[in-house]
């Protein structure tokens, strides 16, 4: 690795979850309850200019029904910061930063591609490792019904919030993080509506390393609880508790 590369990276983490709950199914996938292994390579990484987000699901249910069946979903961010960009202090009160977003979706077996540039606030909030607002578009570059995917959608915005916290209870170490997204409503390429929908991950997690080995920021158990309003733009809501493994490598 070259002299300069070395100087560009700040810090970098990289994390294989497993998860493991009763998802439901959207109702035009049938509304019911299977239980879903859902495997995640995670990514995060900050640079001289920015930060870099990936995570990649290998999703797989115990119904042979067309959803969550062997799937692969796919998200990428890309952020540029203003303040390292212009070489100039940008706080503001409890803002700390302002960055330039680009992300992209993918779900191979909707054949769903979407596009979201917009804006990052980074908050400088007590505790928090992390707290950050993005605003993006959400527009839509789907294969649609004639190529075999999910119905092509007209464009719309994204607003997500994303945290991380961590915190220790007597000689345990614990962490809380996750997200909550807020995606506008949209219509399908059939002109019927897409609802809007809210997805909320938090994450509770367990520094179990720490507890059983000494070993800090390694190995980690704990819970996801999502709740997802009108999933995937359907009228149907879920709630639902999944196990948590995280192996930080």
């Amino acid at each position: 690795m070259s002299p300069g590369r070395v100087m560009a990276l700040d810090w970098s983490v990289t994390e294989l979850q497993w998860q493991r709950g009763a998802l439901k199914s959207p109702g035009f996938a049938g509304g019911v309850k299977s239980q879903t292994d859902i495997l995640t390579l995670q990514h995060a990484s900050g640079w001289q200019y920015g930060e870099h987000f990936f995570f990649a699901d290998y999703l797989n249910d115990d119904r042979d029904d067309g959803f969550n069946d062997n799937d692969l979903y796919l998200e990428y961010y890309g952020a540029l910061s203003l303040s390292k960009m212009s070489g100039r202090d940008l706080t503001l009160g409890w803002l700390k930063d302002v960055s330039i977003i680009g992300g992209i979706n993918y779900a191979r077996e909707a054949k769903v591609l979407k596009y979201l540039p917009g804006l990052r606030f980074s908050w400088r909030l007590p505790g928090f490792h992390f707290f950050n607002t993005d605003i993006t578009a959400y527009i839509d570059d789907s294969k649609g019904l004639r190529n075999g995917g999910a119905p092509k959608e007209s464009d719309s915005y994204m607003i997500d919030v994303n945290w991380g916290v961590p915190f220790t209870l007597g000689q345990q170490r614990f962490s809380f993080e996750g997200h909550i997204e807020y995606i506008g409503s949209r219509h399908d390429e059939f002109g019927s509506p897409v609802r809007h929908w809210i997805l909320a991950q938090p994450q509770f997690r367990w520094d179990m390393g720490y507890a059983l080995f000494n070993r800090q920021d390694v190995l980690f158990a704990g819970i996801e609880y999502q709740w997802w309003q009108n999933k995937l733009g359907d009228d149907s809501d879920e709630r639902a508790v999944q196990g948590l493994v995280v192996w930080r490598f």
